[in-house]
């Protein structure tokens, strides 16, 4: 069982762990990734991605329109990407009660970011959202064009209410940014991608066994794929408090390591690699209308190319314990402030708080060199450092805003009581 603490946002009560939503952030950093690693225009527009997209894209019908152009994306752009817990067939049977009990059908956004890609200069902030987080919903139109939520309830139960729009609104609200582009991916594609790229490093400062997914990883750096991948970015108990909000940060590491990565090896400059990548995109994503125009994707790539790591930041929406559930969580109003502020400023994100959340990872510099048995001794490269940024061009977060940037090798605090 895991431990009780009454600061920390657990699932004990919900009517299922849906844990598979989890590992969809994979698939919102494939996407960053893809822009940071700066992939050729022609990559882009050779995938068919008209025919593929447009049939099943979603309209956004307050998004700001994006003029066509040869060149980078003028100003600023924001980017939903969400994950949708549901039960794919073909993968159902990895996952036992989840994907066989009553919330089998469930369409929630267990895993919902939004990806801010600022104007000149060029940053990247990913803003992840707590599955648990309670908050006044917005009001949505259903499939049937009725109008829909509004009351209080939680984060992660908007698609319910209005599908991607209806996810678009709610981050628009507690943000306060215009988002142009949205996504939604599916469990399959994750699993399709994680095989496809090869395997990810990630480190744990101590071991995690946990009975709920299977997993059990000794203390050191590991490379990870496939089944043991969903594993690591789905575990909640095998992460120190056993936290939702610790298992964010998990993914976060993950993240990182996967951008090391791509950059590192140039994977992106594998056609053979591209060519499949975008193929299991295209066959697993439904976007926003406004993102199956080849030319959109084409200025965002230019627009973010060569955006060194240190001006790529991963934060999590900050958060207090709900006074009215002990396995919720509610916002921190004024370090969200902060935080929002300090992405319209468009200075470099400076975090003073830990890089995990809840004790959940702990920076290692240098990155381990002892692996596990079985584990791998291959730290994540870094890219080229930016030149020191000057003080009044970085913006300092409160402590209470947890994240980290690819340029730093985190581990995770394992729990081996599971």
């Amino acid at each position: 069982m895991a431990r009780r603490r009454s600061t920390v946002a657990r699932h004990a009560h919900l009517r299922s762990p849906h844990p598979l939503g989890q590992l969809l952030t994979i698939v919102g950093v494939a996407v960053a990734v893809v822009l940071v690693a700066g992939v050729g225009v022609a990559a882009f527009s050779t995938f068919q991605l008209t025919s593929k997209l447009v049939a099943k894209a979603v309209d956004l019908p307050d998004a700001p329109a994006i003029p066509p152009d040869i060149g980078a994306i003028e100003g600023g752009f924001n980017l939903v990407l969400t994950g949708i817990d549901t039960c794919e067939p073909k993968y159902a049977a990895l996952f036992g009660a989840r994907c066989q009990g009553p919330d089998a059908s469930d369409h929630l956004n267990d895993v919902t970011m939004l990806v801010h890609i600022s104007s000149n200069p060029r940053r990247i902030t990913v803003v992840s959202f707590p599955r648990d987080l309670l908050i006044q919903l917005p009001q949505c139109r259903n499939a049937n064009g009725q109008l829909v939520g509004g009351g209080f309830g939680q984060f992660n139960t908007a698609y319910t209410y209005g599908g991607l729009a209806c996810v678009v609104a709610e981050v628009e609200k507690l943000s306060g940014q215009n988002v142009q582009g949205a996504a939604m991916v599916t469990f399959g594609g994750v699993i399709q991608i994680t095989d496809a790229i090869g395997g990810v490093n990630v480190c744990l400062a101590t071991g995690i066994r946990d009975r709920y997914t299977g997993l059990d990883m000794a203390a050191g750096t590991h490379t990870i794929s496939g089944l043991q991948a969903l594993q690591f970015l789905r575990t909640r108990h095998g992460v120190h408090d056993g936290s939702d909000l610790g298992r964010i940060s998990n993914q976060q590491q993950y993240m990182s390591s996967l951008a090391r990565k791509i950059v590192s090896e140039n994977l992106l400059a594998d056609p053979a690699l591209l060519y499949k990548l975008a193929t299991v995109t295209l066959d697993n994503v439904t976007p926003t209308k406004s993102l199956t125009n080849p030319l959109t994707l084409v200025q965002l790539a230019l627009a973010v190319k060569g955006v060194p790591f240190d001006d790529i930041t991963f934060v999590q929406y900050p958060t207090v314990a709900a006074p009215s559930d002990r396995n919720r969580v509610a916002p921190n109003e004024s370090a969200a402030a902060a935080l929002w502020e300090a992405i319209a400023s468009n200075k470099q994100l400076k975090i003073t708080g830990a890089v995990g959340a809840n004790g959940s990872q702990v920076e290692v510099t240098p990155a381990p060199t002892t692996p596990a048995p079985g584990a791998t001794s291959t730290p994540g490269a870094t890219s080229t450092p930016s030149p020191t940024t000057p003080p009044d061009q970085v913006a300092v977060l409160p402590p209470s805003i947890t994240g980290s940037n690819p340029s730093q090798q985190t581990c995770t605090v394992g729990d081996l009581k599971h």
